[in-house]
């Protein structure tokens, strides 16, 4: 299960945490109840959300790295000669 998350775009991996997290809400609520076949299940979900948003944030880094350094509002207005 762990693998099959790679080969997924960023819009891929959003979709799916936000189909996982459902999920999780759900079987929280079942817990509550108590109409839940395997317990375990919550903590493979909890592990599942955990590993995506490592992978999206993985993603996020590497494409503002890509973009560049932002330009600094401040640094650009010292040296065009307006004082602050």
């Amino acid at each position: 299960m762990r693998n099959n998350f790679k080969n997924l775009s960023f819009a891929e991996l959003k979709v799916k945490r936000e189909e996982l997290s459902r999920k999780y809400h759900d079987l929280r609520f079942q817990m509550v109840i108590g109409h839940v076949d395997n317990p375990l299940q919550k903590r493979v979900l909890r592990r599942q959300i955990a590993r995506l948003n490592s992978m999206i944030r993985a993603q996020e880094i590497e494409q503002a790295r890509t973009e560049g350094p932002k330009a600094d509002i401040r640094s650009a207005a010292t040296q065009s000669g307006a004082k602050e």
